[in-house]
């Protein structure tokens, strides 16, 4: 009895499987960067934590180093890594996306219980995760699909966390996500997103947000250095001060350190890397999801599209050779371009942000999920790539109306979009006659052009596919007549030629 009572001093369970006795609050699978930085950052709260890893070396390794002296325990096999977990065991993947989180799961199953929670925390595709749940739910497991994001630094001391999946599970992991995440203001910048893939998505849209607020960051950067002839150090003291006013963003302030880093020969490092982009795919999916709902999300697009155009370094320098175009000329007030060029990019930004709520709107309502829109605003303040002071903005907006149907229609975008819009124009109208590509600021404009229009030139185009292709159109309302009433599809014989049958109707 006296070894009996050691040996449960020492946490193991001394029935018939000799299996230990569950201590940790919450388990991980994954020490790579991300994985170790999570598992302090729990540790760090108070949590105790379980690590897991497929190459049982790196558990010993981060145990001996990292971990040394916190209330971090390890498993080499997950049968030991489940035993150890107190009920409803609370386990978290930070895997490769795709098949691995699909092969851990399985592996799982057999050593939980109902009521059990797994957590995939890696970059997955919100299809995925719609799977997911619903495959787990019918076995008894709940299942969260959880954005993370603000990289190594954001993992260690409070990443932005978007879980959403089975909401059985929030009460059980709450405690664990508001501790670990940023903060701002005071709230934790996390909280339940909605069903299925919903955190996925929400975290897809970030990444696509993400990468329209460094298209335009480098197309601010191009006009200052190819439309303006600034030097990197003067840039680099603009974005210096638009990180203290209305731009004050994560974005800005790396920008500013960027220009500022110096190689060993005193020249800016940023000059000499090679203009060529790379992506790993969450901005396309954000753009190829906005066309399957027939959203109006340019701005992702165009900035999915000019990493595209990077990729063509050999192309392009055989096309300047031999394509032709104006030599930039800057003459006037360059404060006040300045001014405007901060104005330009603020409301590029704001259509940015508009056209991602836009998504997160129709996404709810294609797929049946109910979303918390004012704590997505919320969970994005801090402890992500695109926090800002601006997205308190937004918080605000969507908890004075929930229901909001366009962030434009805030009042306090409202007022900046129109401040903004003079000096938008003339940085747009610049950069046409200077020849400096501008897509991202461009499509901004013209999509804010083209939203604010109450007859736009598709009357014709309906025209146009009714024409060649017996496609139908509606009738304006206040033009309706009993040859042609409103609310019917019609199709009319254009040429005298062509039939009375119509092609089947298509709305996106």
């Amino acid at each position: 009895m006296a070894d009996q009572a050691v040996a449960r001093l020492a946490g193991i369970d001394v029935g018939a499987s000799a299996r230990p006795l569950p201590s940790a609050d919450f388990g991980l699978i994954g020490l790579a960067v991300m994985g170790q930085n999570l598992i302090l950052n729990a540790a760090d709260h108070g949590f105790t934590v379980c690590a897991f890893n497929r190459t049982t070396s790196k558990v010993d390794r981060f145990l001996a180093n990292e971990a040394k002296g916190k209330p971090i325990v390890g498993a080499h096999s997950i049968e030991e890594f489940c035993a150890k977990l107190k009920r409803p065991r609370r386990i978290m993947l930070l895997v490769m996306a795709g098949k691995p989180v699909d092969d851990f799961i399985e592996h799982l199953l057999p050593h939980l219980e109902k009521g059990d929670i797994i957590i995939d925390g890696g970059n997955s595709h919100f299809p995925d995760s719609n799977r997911r749940t619903q495959y787990l739910k019918g076995k008894g497991i709940s299942f969260v699909g959880s954005g993370v994001s603000g990289g190594e630094e954001g993992a260690r001391y409070g990443p932005s966390l978007m879980p959403g999946g089975n909401e059985d599970a929030w009460p059980h992991i709450k405690d664990i996500f508001q501790s670990i995440a940023a903060k701002s203001d005071g709230e934790a910048c996390c909280d339940w997103v909605g069903d299925e893939g919903a955190g996925h998505y929400v975290k897809m849209v970030h990444n696509g947000i993400e990468y329209g607020d460094m298209q335009l960051i480098c197309e601010a950067y191009d006009i200052m250095k190819r439309g303006m002839g600034m030097p990197v150090s003067e840039i680099a003291e603009v974005f210096a001060k638009w990180n203290t006013g209305v731009l004050d963003s994560f974005l800005i302030e790396i920008t500013r350190d960027i220009l500022r880093f110096n190689d060993d020969d005193g020249t800016p490092l940023v000059e000499k890397i090679l203009d060529q982009a790379g992506q790993k795919g969450t901005g396309k999916w954000t753009a190829i999801n906005a066309l399957d709902l027939g959203m109006p999300v340019t701005l992702i697009g165009e900035a999915v599209f000019a990493r595209c155009l990077s990729a063509l370094k050999e192309e392009r320098g055989r096309a300047s050779k031999l394509l032709g175009g104006p030599t930039p000329e800057f003459t006037g007030d360059k404060q006040a371009f300045i001014d405007d060029l901060e104005q330009a990019l603020y409301a590029s930004k704001i259509i940015s942000y508009a056209q991602g709520f836009m998504l997160i709107q129709d996404a709810a309502k294609q797929y049946n999920w109910k979303l918390n829109k004012p704590s997505i605003a919320l969970m994005w303040r801090g402890g992500c790539i695109i926090r800002s002071v601006f997205l308190k903005d937004i918080t605000s907006a969507y908890r004075s109306n929930p229901d909001l149907e366009n962030l434009l229609f805030d009042d306090f975008f409202n007022k900046a979009i129109h401040k903004a819009q003079s000096g938008w124009r003339n940085v747009v109208s610049k950069s046409a006659l200077w020849g400096i590509p501008l897509p991202a600021f461009t499509t901004a404009l013209s999509f804010y052009d083209g939203y604010r229009t109450k007859d736009l030139p598709a009357n014709l185009l309906q025209a146009q596919r009714d024409y060649f292709g017996a496609h139908t159109f509606l009738m304006k309302p206040e033009a309706a007549t009993e040859k042609y009433p409103a609310g019917q599809y019609i199709h009319v014989n254009w040429t005298g030629r062509g039939g009375d049958v119509s092609a089947s109707t298509y709305q996106v």
